[in-house]
């Protein structure tokens, strides 16, 4: 960040009055600018023993797939916006169930919530950032070619705790792939 959004000043990296780590203050305002992890909400949507996967039209990791998930928007709760992404992205209704895998995604400063949810019926369909939308069973799901690790743990513990049929609450903290 150069300039600030406030008044269009000059920013510089430095440690506010009270604060224990550099933030964007602007020279001319004050303003401290706080950069926070951004928010991925979405859903694992079940329909009787299988869940609904997209095949992602975009970047990143096009072509892979993954639960429906994206950004939340300012002005909407996780559970909206969960329910949102899982319409634009499968064209599915869903009623929202609980919270299910909290991931922390520290190294890219993300923050991913996938909730429980019921699909309301099978009228589904690819969105503009699907390929493909599709119902699996457990046999089934692609375990190599989906998206995301957060995906990958949400499903393993889903299947696990289906059998027992108790489902818990996950947080998870990844950490980043070494190369």
């Amino acid at each position: 960040m150069k300039y600030c959004a406030q008044c269009g000043g000059k920013v510089e990296l430095k440690v506010p009055d009270g604060d224990n780590r550099p933030r964007h203050v602007c020279m001319d305002c004050g303003r401290i600018h706080y950069l926070n992890p951004r928010l991925i909400v979405g859903t694992l949507p079940v329909w009787q023993d299988k869940v609904l996967l997209c095949r992602r039209a975009i970047e990143p990791r096009q072509g892979y797939w993954t639960l429906p998930a994206g950004f939340m928007e300012n002005g909407e709760s996780a559970a909206d916006g969960a329910q949102r992404e899982t319409l634009e992205e499968a064209c599915a209704r869903v009623r929202v169930l609980d919270p299910y895998t909290l991931v922390s995604v520290p190294f890219i400063d993300q923050l991913h919530l996938l909730f429980r949810a019921e699909l309301l019926d099978l009228d589904f369909a690819p969105g503009p950032e699907s390929l493909e939308v599709r119902l699996f069973d457990e046999a089934d799901i692609p375990w190599n070619e989906l998206a995301f690790r957060s995906v990958t743990l949400t499903l393993r513990a889903f299947f696990d705790e289906r059998r027992s049929g108790r489902f818990g609450v996950h947080h998870i903290s990844l950490p980043p792939i070494e190369r």
